[in-house]
């Protein structure tokens, strides 16, 4: 859970920028996105393969 307090003298937008930093920071909307629709065992296999050509094509560096 991400939170963020809002100090005395400080504007809505500043401690909205902190807080979206946060949530980015955080992986919550990655994580809303994978998890907003069912997804069957042939498509995430799929998914996964596809992840990984894109890996080989892009020549994974370390």
């Amino acid at each position: 859970m991400t939170q963020v307090t809002v100090g005395e003298n400080e504007h809505i937008e500043s401690a909205l920028r902190r807080f979206k930093r946060e949530v980015s920071k955080a992986g919550i909307f990655q994580d809303m996105r994978k998890h907003r629709h069912f997804e069957t065992p042939e498509q995430k296999r799929k998914r996964k393969e596809t992840a990984r050509h894109r890996q080989r094509k892009r020549g994974f560096r370390i």
